[in-house]
């Protein structure tokens, strides 16, 4: 079992950044990757950005260029530094890790952005 607690979640203006960290623990030696996704009210959960254990990330492309994924494995957290934030990125954001084949998920943080 892996366990994930999210923070950094909270409420900005437009334009304006925040950070989310995700701190796994449990059975952590051979998680794969680690991501974040967000979902809104009534729709599927989406990816945000997912980086591998190698380091190779994906983002999506609504974010590209604006939100960068890292990976701190010695504290084993993985960070999303959400730069240039849009009203569109409201959503709650659910941190994620893979260790082949399970998935992991964390309990979500809300992220608001205001115009």
């Amino acid at each position: 079992q892996v366990q994930l607690v999210e923070s950094g979640g909270g409420s900005v203006q437009a334009g304006g950044s925040l950070r989310l960290s995700c701190t796994a623990s449990g059975s952590i030696w051979d998680i794969d990757a680690m991501g974040w996704y967000r979902q809104a009210p009534g729709k599927q959960r989406e990816l945000v950005a997912r980086i591998s254990s190698g380091g190779p990330t994906n983002y999506a492309d609504s974010v590209k260029g604006r939100f960068t994924i890292s990976r701190d494995n010695a504290k084993n957290t993985v960070y999303l530094q959400m730069n240039s934030l849009k009203p569109e990125d409201t959503d709650v954001y659910y941190c994620l890790a893979l260790r082949a084949p399970y998935e992991y998920w964390g309990q979500g943080t809300q992220v608001t952005v205001s115009s």
